[in-house]
């Protein structure tokens, strides 16, 4: 029996599809998670925007155009906001975002087949995501998913270690919701990260809050023998005012002052970001303010996108913005983006990293720095394996290098 189980959303999603990759797995099924011919599809839905909500509706009937008598299970946060309009589609099983379990044992219980626990998920050669928490309690007045995912909870220090000694790839990825507020009966983040001082795979970083930013956590990170330096920390908009009327709870100095704080612990860090454009409060002084924090910063990658209406938030009793001019915001923020992720990958330009292999394509593998810039070298290198390169020529989406070897043979 063969099964697709798609995703869409963040990276928590991918974590929870790869447990059930797992968990079916262990029980005999051939699982892809590509759209493609299967007995089954598991659809794992997002509706961090309405563009988000509307791609994971039509993933139904995308489904059926390989198969239209395929049984076809969905979950996650498009579901917990509109189940009526996943029922309507006539799908044989539904469940929202913190029961997604669930949707495992529905297959077992129609197919066969058992889960006695649940297992860790399945993992990539170079790259093993471990969820330390889920929920979320800041409730940004633009953002549905703590009305979706819940308030927060974290899973124990003992349970995290446990799962990451057993993985056998090179990189940890340690992911939630929101893991600035992790917390196992008052041991925070910094605590954690002390717990995995051994460890000696490469550890990186999900998403984080301005908060979580201080000397003991950053001292608590340069202690771990392999930490990789990408600090995505959340901005959302570089204007205070815009700050405030999303409940951001930081100002645009304090933000300034946290990236600053980085750089003296972690001088050829990343700090990575989100920012929203077309926010209904902004202005177009507002928006210089996101533009001009950019250069400011020296931000290594920005994830740009515009303002996206979500009924149930605070900000959705605001009037939007005009379409053209949330569009010519984003144009001009994604243009500056580029430029910034261009400015970072130069500056870094003759220096050696660690980098650890990823994909062979076209020639050429590719894969992350530790303060991931993406790398290309010329031919083939083993997956998973970590190799100390040079940068030495600028691409669109990164840098090409050479490995020490290749660097000494051409000196």
């Amino acid at each position: 029996m063969k099964a697709c189980i798609f995703t869409l959303g963040c990276k928590v999603n991918e974590v929870e599809s790869a447990t059930m990759a797992a968990a079916l797995e262990e029980n005999g099924w051939e699982v892809t998670d590509k759209l493609s011919y299967a007995d089954i599809y598991i659809l794992n839905t997002c509706a961090v925007t309405r563009e988000a909500e509307k791609k994971s509706r039509q993933l139904v009937a995308r489904a059926r155009k390989f198969n239209p008598s395929a049984r076809i299970f969905v979950c996650g946060c498009a579901v917990r906001k509109d189940v009526s309009a996943f029922e309507s589609k006539g799908v044989y099983f539904v469940t929202g975002a913190r029961d997604k379990s669930e949707t495992v044992k529905a297959v077992f219980d129609l197919y066969g087949g058992e889960c006695a626990r649940q297992p860790y998920p399945k993992q990539s050669k170079t790259r093993a995501f471990i969820k330390i928490q889920d929920g979320c309690n800041n409730f940004c007045s633009y953002c549905i998913i703590p009305y979706l995912r819940g308030r927060e909870v974290s899973r124990p220090i003992a349970e995290i270690a446990a799962e990451v000694a057993a993985c056998d790839c090179p990189e940890i990825v340690l992911t939630g919701i929101n893991i600035s507020s992790y917390d196992d009966g008052g041991t925070g983040l910094t605590g954690l990260i002390e717990a995995l001082s051994d460890v000696k795979k490469r550890i990186r970083l999900g998403s984080l809050e301005c908060s979580v930013i201080t000397d003991g956590f950053l001292s608590a990170l340069k202690k771990l023998p392999d930490f990789a330096p990408q600090f995505h920390l959340s901005l959302q908009s570089g204007s205070s005012a815009v700050l405030k009327a999303m409940n951001r709870r930081y100002t645009r100095e304090e933000y300034l002052k946290k990236c600053e704080m980085i750089y003296s612990y972690f001088p050829d860090g990343a700090v990575t970001t989100d920012i929203i454009s077309g926010f209904p409060t902004e202005t177009e002084r507002d928006f210089a303010e996101s533009l001009s924090i950019i250069s400011e910063v020296g931000f290594a990658r920005v994830h740009a996108f515009s303002y996206s209406p979500r009924e149930g938030t605070a900000a959705y009793k605001l009037k939007d913005l005009p379409p053209d001019v949330k569009n010519d915001r984003l144009s001009r923020l994604l243009a500056a983006a580029k430029e910034a992720e261009k400015k970072y990958v130069l500056k870094h330009m003759g220096c050696t990293f660690c980098f650890i292999a990823e994909e062979f394509k076209d020639g050429m593998t590719s894969g992350y720095t530790g303060n991931y810039i993406k790398v290309y070298l010329n031919g083939e290198y083993e997956a998973g394996k970590k190799y100390n390169v040079k940068l030495v020529g600028l691409r669109d989406d990164g840098a090409i290098a050479v490995t020490e070897n290749e660097n000494q043979e051409g000196s």
